[in-house]
């Protein structure tokens, strides 16, 4: 889908747009009706102004005069109830069509593959999110049913303009031309110009979630001035492309202000010559309601430019939301294999894959694992450890090859009963802003306090959960930054051994870590695979020295396989990252 930059008005967006409004059908004639009988309301005032001053007043007719201030008071009341009911639903409708939009943006986004993720801006997906959705809800509140209110309020005026006095209707309708070319034009200005604004306001959302997330290095590298640099220079891309759209209200607004100032001179030169010439006798009346009509003519006018502008930003909005919406990047979940349980037989037959296209990650990668069996993967940083557990859990899709698990292709499952068998605990621990109970939960029904706390018991770290404040109800902050690197690993440890997996991935879990925590770790480890298929991938090898198969990997191939005394038995590759850790130690 284009931006179309240079269209003023995107029919088949808006009409896109529109279809959400259809759960909504009798919130959206209530708003039509509103703005129609408010345009109706609104030319009655200068109409019933004009019988005041010519009957009323001029005929010196106080029951007329008692008569038709009353029925303009009712006007005004009339005005303010439907004023109401027109302000307050059609935000209502603005921000359930958001609400049911939002949630379906949010829905799609959970289903993108991780190579989604990989090439998107977190900022970006944010400010589609939250900001793009508040501009899109502008749409209707202060947006499309503002400016149809307001033309049918210039239509009417119009034709009550004519019917009242024609000659000085045609007069007015003769500068309408320089205002109606002036609004075209500033319409299709700021369209790109809100382009450009919204594009800007990412970049900066962009950058400041990047930063804030990586404060640590920023600071740690002291590039405090050089970010702020970097800073002031989006800054001001995004001050000067709002400036823009000031710049183009700052010509627009006042030229549309002289052409009404000048049409109200003329109606009152005009209507002046016809007095003086006494051609009609009704003139003061028609002159105060043409003023009061030009008015709602002229002004809607300036409004309706004023409102484009936030009709424009929306429509910029929602072309982006649905950018996202319209992205194919969804793992295909056609199977239709669904098991409550599965034994854990694992196979990789010749799978090939690469996070690029021309970039083969795995070269024809086959191995087996047994149910109940604990392998570890070892190898240097970027030889294909972590990717096949990102393909055993289909975050990525294989480019040949395949992948069984209890001798059924992994495609073959539905997506969430695969994962549902499998429990990864990776090196960078993931919290939520949570406690540590929905943290280990995940706020899964079947899962209860007095499960946790078994469970906790059960691999050691109880005692380190009840010694904060509040216990299990503690808030470990946004990505658990109230906690260590050890404890956020016993949590993710007790977030998988709550879940029952047949299936366990150990990514890491043990590096970086104090050697407490790596205590506490170690037997929370030996618990966890108790009787469970286990795949661990390990730098440090004091790890995996019982494993039952060790998987030694190089460039995106198996280069050795075997236990731990066989492989040291062999003069190859595990023998030498085995000597390389620990060969001076034992001397020593």
């Amino acid at each position: 889908m284009s931006d179309n930059t240079g269209n003023a008005f995107d029919t088949h967006l808006f009409k896109r747009l529109m279809r959400y409004t259809k759960p909504y059908k009798l919130i959206f004639y209530v708003v039509a009706v509103s703005a129609i009988l408010l345009s109706a309301f609104a030319v009655l005032t200068p109409i019933l102004l004009k019988q005041i001053i010519d009957d009323a007043i001029k005929g010196s007719d106080a029951d007329k005069l008692l008569y038709l201030t009353l029925a303009m008071l009712g006007v005004l009341l009339g005005q303010v109830i439907f004023q109401l009911l027109f302000n307050y639903y059609a935000n209502w409708l603005g921000e359930s069509v958001i609400r049911d939009v939002r949630i379906k943006l949010f829905r799609k986004i959970l289903g993108f593959r991780m190579k989604y993720f990989d090439t998107s801006s977190l900022g970006v997906l944010v400010t589609r999110a939250v900001a793009d959705m508040q501009r899109i809800g502008e749409i209707f509140s202060q947006g499309f049913f503002v400016i149809v209110a307001d033309l049918l309020k210039m239509f009417v005026a119009a034709g009550v303009m004519i019917y009242i006095n024609w000659k000085l209707a045609l007069l007015v309708f003769s500068l309408l031309p320089i205002i109606l070319y002036a609004t075209r034009l500033f319409q299709k200005a700021m369209k790109v110009a809100f382009t450009e604004v919204r594009a800007e306001v990412s970049n900066l959302n962009s950058f400041v979630q990047e930063r804030i997330t990586g404060m640590k290095i920023v600071q740690l590298f002291t590039r405090e001035n050089i970010e702020s640099k970097k800073f002031r220079e989006i800054n001001e891309k995004h001050q000067n492309a709002w400036l823009k759209t000031v710049w183009y209200n700052s010509i627009f607004f006042p030229i549309a202000e002289i052409v009404s100032s000048i049409t109200v001179g003329l109606v009152v030169w005009y209507g002046g010559l016809q007095n003086v010439a006494n051609i009609t006798n009704d003139v003061a009346g028609t002159v105060f309601a043409f003023i009061m009509l030009i008015d709602m003519l002229f002004r809607p006018l300036r409004q309706i430019a004023d409102k484009f502008n936030t009709l424009q930003m929306g429509m910029v909005a929602a072309n982006r939301v649905f950018k996202i919406l319209d992205t194919e990047s969804a793992i295909d979940d056609t199977g239709k294999v669904e098991k409550r349980e599965v034994k854990g037989n694992i196979e990789f037959k010749d799978v090939r894959f690469g996070y690029l296209e021309d970039e083969e990650v795995l070269h024809g990668i086959s191995f087996d694992v047994k149910a109940g069996e604990t392998v570890a993967i070892v190898g240097a940083t970027g030889a294909g450890k972590s990717t096949i557990i990102n393909l055993l859990n289909r975050f990525y899709e294989i480019n040949s090859g395949k992948i069984l698990v209890d001798g059924v292709d992994i495609k073959d499952y539905k997506l969430a009963s695969l994962r549902s068998h499998i429990a990864i605990v990776l090196q960078d621990v993931f919290l939520f802003a949570d406690t540590i109970a929905n943290n280990i939960s995940l706020k899964n029904p079947d899962v209860t306090v007095s499960d946790i706390e078994a469970a906790a018991k059960a691999i050691g770290v109880d005692e380190f959960i009840t010694s904060l404040p509040d216990g299990y109800e503690y808030n470990v902050k946004e990505r658990g930054t109230m906690l260590s690197s050890g404890q956020r690993q016993l949590i993710a440890f007790l977030r998988a051994y709550v879940s029952k997996p047949s299936i366990l991935v150990l990514d890491e879990a043990t590096s970086s870590i104090d050697t407490y925590s790596e205590q506490l770790i170690q037997k929370a480890t030996e618990k966890i695979t108790e009787g469970r298929t286990s795949i661990v991938i390990a730098h440090r090898l004091a790890t995996i020295k019982k494993a039952d198969k060790i998987i030694v990997m190089d460039a995106g191939k198996i280069v050795e396989m075997g236990s731990h005394k066989e492989l040291l038995k062999k003069d190859g590759y595990y023998r030498s990252l085995y000597e390389a850790q620990f060969l001076a130690e034992e001397v020593a």
